[in-house]
């Protein structure tokens, strides 16, 4: 069993897993070209999450 960081650290992981650790969002005239009913969220799958770092790269024109 995977408990080595405590009893929720594989399930952290297999969310991880389903859900995705990045994302590609367009943007159109410097603003996020979403659809209507999307949006973006952060999600922590740890009871007692730690610090975490946002990285940002953006690539274009």
């Amino acid at each position: 069993m995977h408990t080595s960081e405590g009893s929720d650290d594989m399930p952290a992981h297999i969310k991880s897993t389903i859900i995705g650790t990045s994302l590609n969002i367009p943007v159109t005239n410097g603003s996020f070209n979403l659809g209507t009913w999307q949006g973006i969220y952060l999600c922590e799958h740890r009871n007692h999450g730690g610090r975490r770092k946002l990285v940002i790269t953006v690539t274009g024109e």
